[in-house]
This record gives C-alpha cells, sequence and structure tokens, in this order.
C-alpha cells in the first residue's frame, strides 16, 4: 500500500512561485509514475504533470508547461512540484498521486490513478 503525504501549500501573489513536496511510503516505486493533479472550486480534477520514477520522464498540461516541473529526489521517496508565474486561475486544491505503470509519457494524464495524498491548497492572490 502506497502513502502519500503533500505540503507546500498557501498563499502567494500573482506572479510569485512555490514549491509543493509529496513524500511517499510503501513498495520500491521503481515501476511507478509519481504525479499531481488539481481540483479549484466547482470544476473537475485535473491532471497537472507527472514524472516516471524509472527514467524521469515527464509530462505537464498545457495550462502549466514552461511554468510548473516535477522533480523526484529517489533517496528520499520524494517528489517536488515547483510552481512558478502563479496565477489567480492556479488556486486549486493540489493532490499528489501514484500509479504502477508503463504508458507512455503522453498517458500519464489520461490513466486510472490508484493511491492520492490529502490534498494541499493553493492560493494566488490577484
Amino acid at each position: 500500500q502506497v502513502q502519500l503525504v503533500e505540503s507546500g501549500g498557501g498563499l502567494v501573489q500573482t506572479g510569485g512561485s512555490l514549491r509543493l513536496s509529496c513524500a511517499a511510503s510503501g513498495p520500491a516505486f521503481f515501476s511507478y509514475v509519481m504525479g499531481w493533479f488539481r481540483q479549484a472550486p466547482e470544476k473537475e480534477r485535473e491532471f497537472v504533470a507527472a514524472i516516471r520514477w524509472r527514467d524521469g520522464s515527464t509530462n505537464y498540461a498545457d495550462s502549466v508547461k514552461a511554468r510548473f516541473t516535477i522533480s523526484t529526489d529517489t533517496a528520499k521517496n520524494t517528489h517536488y512540484l515547483q510552481m512558478s508565474s502563479l496565477e489567480p486561475e492556479d488556486t486549486a486544491v493540489y493532490y499528489c498521486a501514484a500509479v504502477s505503470t508503463m504508458v507512455r509519457p503522453s498517458e500519464f494524464g489520461k490513466i486510472i490513478w490508484d493511491f492520492w495524498g490529502q490534498g494541499t491548497q493553493v492560493t494566488v492572490s490577484s
């Protein structure tokens, strides 16, 4: 069983930066993809970014490409989402997630994810 714990959310002004962390515990993560999703009020949860633990291959939603960066620290079993140039539209609860899969990076946002964190609030003020 995989357990995920997010941290790093908060309040930031437009144009600011935040880094979210997701600490994972459980089995060896060699075959896993680790990701981030978000859900804004009255909107459906959406894919943000994901990274394959084994080789570092990534995929991003178009709305965050060039502003957000996902990364891993395998020694700490932790993955991160560095968010820059934040906009009010980025305000949401951010969830980290994990799934054991071998799909191509282009498919990361389209598959069913098995494990989820509790979520952390990110608020961007205008």
